[in-house]
């Protein structure tokens, strides 16, 4: 059985990073991995859009819509936009956390009110503070990782796994900041 994980945000959310640490997780548990990445203007502020696909046999690395078993969402705006990927049983974690897209900050659109419980009415939805988590640990950058371990329990693979692959995947100066950073997402849903 092959399991569907797409991640979603903005550009410098450590969309990218967060799904090379999953793909790494599955290989280091004997799955085949395939993993797709959608960067858009990323540098810019704008949508990061990845997929992680994982089981005996993947064959293409691309999460059709309404196929997703996981989507993980660093911004609110973001799982709105790619809520429709979310297959009938699968679940939404959501950082919560409004980054204004330009239209928004130009004045061309408003930002949408409401979007998690919005949300809630149509999905299985789980949110978290990821930015809150991670400025209590003193480091804004590590909320992907404060996010992703919220996010392990419908991923799967157990915590010694989870934790050796962030310590493989980060950059080895921050490898102990992100280590306390999922560990926070992990410990908030037990």
């Amino acid at each position: 059985m092959t399991k569907n994980i797409m991640i979603v945000g903005v550009g410098g959310q450590g969309t990218l990073l967060t799904s090379r640490i999953i793909g790494k997780a599955a290989l280091s548990s004997g799955l085949d991995v395939k993993i797709s990445e959608v960067h858009g203007m990323a540098q810019r502020g704008g949508s990061v859009v990845t997929f992680v696909r994982f089981g005996d046999k993947v064959c293409e690395p691309v999460v059709e819509e309404g196929q997703a078993d996981v989507i993980i969402a660093f911004e609110r705006l973001e799982a709105q936009r790619y809520a429709h990927f979310l297959k009938k049983d699968g679940v939404l974690i959501v950082n919560d956390c409004r980054i204004d897209p330009m239209t928004v900050v130009t004045g061309v659109k408003e930002y949408p009110e409401n979007i998690i419980e919005k949300l809630k009415e149509k999905h299985p939805v789980y949110s978290i503070d990821g930015q809150k988590a991670a400025l209590e640990l003193g480091n804004s950058k590590v909320l992907n990782s404060v996010v992703l371990g919220y996010a392990a329990a419908y991923i799967g693979f157990d915590k010694e796994t989870w934790l050796d692959t962030v310590e493989t995947t980060v950059p080895a100066k921050t490898i102990e900041i992100n280590k306390k950073a999922f560990m926070a997402g992990f410990c908030a849903n037990s």
